[in-house]
């Protein structure tokens, strides 16, 4: 059977690969302590989790509107008022989580040859959504001095004759940090008239310090959002996101989403609309907090292990550590410390090329005993691997 081409150019997310590691590895009976994947371990608020089961008990498994429910999307343009920010529900649309948001705007905004920029590091599977349309997507690499974020410098130096625009993330994955204000305005400047902007804000909600911003819509109107209910909501599982999308997209968006998926989930859409009910995003405040005393904990912790962290996140459930006192690069730190040690965290190489050979991801993903573990086996680890 001949395969697509664009099947040689998309790599295997490695970090799904450690983690069907790690699973063998419990198997076989170890304890192992999980700071690879970027997905809470709380459960779903149960007020959401009780409106998705009165969803189901009165039948509402129905297709809906491919854009979303209208309640989900007035919900959500209320998300937004309450941040000072007005955001028509006519230009929000509900997506089968982030991801189907990303192949609904690839879809809408690249043709085949055309480029979008990116960060190095960054979201992996951004330069999958470009290909998967026959379009690539164009890294930048971003310095520690930086706060791992790009300058509108770079991004203006990068921007060739087949640029249509770039993919952002604030805060970011995997380093966690936000773009500073200022360089965002020059950002949305800068990209005004010659292409379009991309903010993914999925982790909006899960910032540590005060931020200098809530979203880009502050600054940029036009701005294109990427949103998820996966993260600051706990809902991963439910698969659900939404996108905000300027006037003159909403029918080129609504045409694509109708025929690649339909509709969005319905039971979830459903659910979602108690996500921004008070009593859940007290919980979801409250769980906020539990993350800010996790990111404390491991960050002085990993630091004290002599795992240097260049820039300390500003939100997120990550940080993104130096490896190289350890005497290896970071995929064999992460796959010896995980086989030997039992400790899962993710190699710099699955978010991109830049210094990826001396860089880890660690999620705080888990709770604080669990990560006081994972620093009793990591302080073992460091002193078998400088030993040789």
């Amino acid at each position: 059977m001949k395969m697509a081409d664009r099947l040689s150019r998309i790599q295997p997310f490695r970090v799904m690969e450690l983690l069907a590691r790690a699973a063998e590895h419990e198997a076989a009976g170890h304890k192992v302590v999980h700071l690879e994947v970027g997905e809470p371990d709380f459960d779903t608020c149960e007020p959401v989790s009780a409106a998705g089961i009165a969803a189901l008990q009165r039948g509402a498994t129905k297709y809906t509107p491919a854009l979303g429910i209208p309640e989900l999307r007035e919900a959500i343009g209320g998300y937004y008022e309450q941040r000072d920010v007005q955001v028509d529900p006519s230009r929000i649309v509900v997506t089968a989580g982030a991801s189907g948001g990303l192949l609904l705007l690839a879809s809408a905004l690249l043709n085949p040859g055309e480029k979008v920029l990116v960060t190095d590091p960054g979201y992996p599977c951004n330069e999958v959504f470009a290909a998967a349309v026959g379009a690539e997507a164009q890294k930048v690499p971003v310095l520690a001095e930086n706060r791992y974020q790009p300058t509108w410098a770079q991004l203006d130096e990068a921007w060739g004759e087949s640029v249509r625009g770039a993919l952002l993330a604030s805060p970011a994955n995997p380093t966690g940090t936000l773009v500073p204000r200022e360089e965002l305005e020059r950002i949305c400047k800068g990209i005004e008239g010659r292409g379009f902007l991309i903010m993914d804000e999925i982790y909006q909600g899960l910032v540590y310090n005060q931020a200098e911003y809530d979203t880009v819509l502050e600054i940029d109107p036009g701005a294109i959002v990427l949103q998820s209910f996966s993260k600051y909501f706990g809902m991963t599982g439910w698969r659900l996101g939404w996108v905000v999308v300027p006037d003159a997209l909403v029918d080129g968006v609504t045409r694509l989403a109708q025929n690649l998926f339909i509709s969005p989930p319905t039971v979830a859409q459903h659910a979602a609309v108690a996500a921004f009910s008070p009593a859940a995003m007290a919980e979801n405040e409250s769980r906020r907090v539990k993350f800010a005393q996790r990111h404390q904990r491991l960050l002085h912790g990993l630091e004290s292990l002599g795992l240097e962290v260049p820039v300390c996140s500003d939100g997120a459930f990550y940080l993104y550590a130096d490896v190289s006192s350890s005497g290896l690069d970071s995929m064999t730190f992460c796959t010896r410390l995980l086989d030997e040690f039992h400790v899962a965290c993710t190699p710099g190489c699955d978010f991109g090329d830049h210094q990826a050979e001396r860089m880890a991801r660690f999620s705080f993903t888990a709770d604080l005993s669990e990560i006081e573990l994972a620093l009793e086996r990591i302080a073992q680890a460091m002193d078998v691997f400088r030993q040789g």
